[in-house]
Formats: structure tokens, sequence, C-alpha cells
């Protein structure tokens, strides 16, 4: 086999289409790639314009819908029956439509904003995994990914705060392990990580860039080569870990 199927969910803007835009380089490769409504990015659009629709094929999908999940996967179970590489891109730190911003103290926490904050950051990747997750059980080296972040890992929190996006982050990085687990039981091929990205100049960030030491902010289309990058080099034993975008496994 020569062509890689790779599915990118989440490539309507920022880092996920920055990866759409470097995997497509290879020529070997046929991306899918989902957003909730991928026909109003004009990028996305526009790359699918670039390389075809044989190379890239634009699917809907909204991560916080399981029957939207289920209807994609059918869809591109249908088109292809295969994948080599899956990244889920899903991550919500702060919503102005919502009023959703990082915690600093108890008194800011709300039980409506902190169940968004985990059915995107956690519960969206897993159910990923869960209806994906037979397409890669093929036989060949596959990889599913989970973008994540360091302030999940609870050995590395010492400053506090954030706690919706702290600890749905810490769930996603248990749904990760426990599914890389069962997974490991019958598709020993299949490798199942987590990986933080480092601070990316993206819409995420956004808020939060001025207090960065000099250096510290990626580009979408850096970070995109580092985690490919990473990824390139995962072995069978690393799956269930989480690793930063310089490969270095962090700690739950």
């Amino acid at each position: 086999m020569t062509d890689k199927h790779i599915l990118i969910q989440g490539a309507g803007r920022g880092l996920g289409l920055a990866l759409a835009r470097r995997v497509l380089t290879d020529a070997t490769t046929r991306v899918t790639a989902t957003a909730r409504d991928p026909e109003a990015s004009e990028a996305l659009v526009g790359l699918r314009d670039e390389y075809g629709t044989d190379r890239l094929e634009l699917v809907a999908l909204d991560i916080t819908d399981e029957s939207s999940i289920a209807t994609a996967r059918a869809s591109v179970g249908e088109r292809h029956g295969r994948l080599d590489l899956m990244i889920t891109c899903a991550g919500l730190l702060h919503d102005d439509a919502r009023d959703l911003w990082p915690e600093k103290k108890l008194s800011d926490l709300n039980p409506g904003h902190l169940a968004t904050s985990f059915s995107v950051n956690a519960i969206g990747p897993v159910l990923m995994i869960k209806h994906f997750h037979d397409l890669m059980t093929h036989g060949d080296r596959a990889v599913i990914a989970s973008i994540s972040a360091r302030v999940g890992s609870i050995s590395d929190n010492g400053y506090g705060g954030w706690y919706g996006y702290r600890a749905s982050k810490a769930a996603q990085n248990q749904f990760t392990r426990t599914a890389a687990i069962e997974l490991s039981r019958r598709a020993k091929q299949v490798i199942c990580v987590g990986l933080h990205p480092g601070t990316v100049d993206t819409g995420l960030s956004a808020p939060f860039q001025k207090r960065l030491p000099e250096g510290q902010l990626q580009t979408p289309d850096q970070a995109a080569s580092h985690l490919l990058g990473v990824i390139a080099q995962l072995r069978i034993e690393d799956t269930g870990q989480l690793f930063d975008w310089a490969g270095k496994p962090i700690a739950p």
C-alpha cells in the first residue's frame, strides 16, 4: 500500500487547517477534513480547489453531537474503508458567545460552562475514537492522535486556575490512555496518543499571548510541522502516552 488516508477533525481553521495543508504536500496522501460547516471555511474550500476532490474531501462533523460523528463515520467508511492517521483538534478554552472564560477562582465556577468544556475537550475526542477506531484495525501501523494540553497534567499543575480547561483536558488524557489499553488488546499496530502542540497563534490562545516569553509562540504551520514529526516517530510502545511538540513525554 502506498496511499495513506488521513482524517483531521477541526480542519476549518487554526492548527487543524495547518495540519491539512502540511499532509497534503505528500502526494501519496488522501485527506478527509472535517468541520461543523466545512463549506463555510474559505481556506479549506481553497485547499480542495487546489488539490482536487480525489486528494481532499470535506465532511461535516460536529464534535459535540454524537449523531453527527456517527454520520461522518458512515460517510468516510463507505468511501474509503480505512484510516492510517486520525488527528482530533477539538479544543475550547474560551467562548465570548457563552461568556465562558478560564476560571481564576472557585467562585467563577459555572456548571454549564464546565459541561461545555468537557463536551468539547474530553467527550468529543473519545467519541471520535469510539466511532472511527474500527477503520484503523487493518493490521498496518495506524495512529490516533488527540490534540491535548500540558495543563491537563495533574502533576504539572503548579499554578491553579483554569478549572474547566485543566480538568477536561485531564479527562481527555485519561480517555486516550484507557482507549489505548483496550485497542492494544486486539489491534496491536494502533498507536493512540495525546499531543501537546505548545502555544500556537490561534484564536484559542489569542487573549493570553501578551505575557509569553520571547520565541514561545508558534505559528500554526510551525506547530503542525512539529506534531507531524512527533507522529512519524511514534512507536507501538508509546501508545497511551501524552507527548509535547518536541516529542518529550508529559507526566499524567
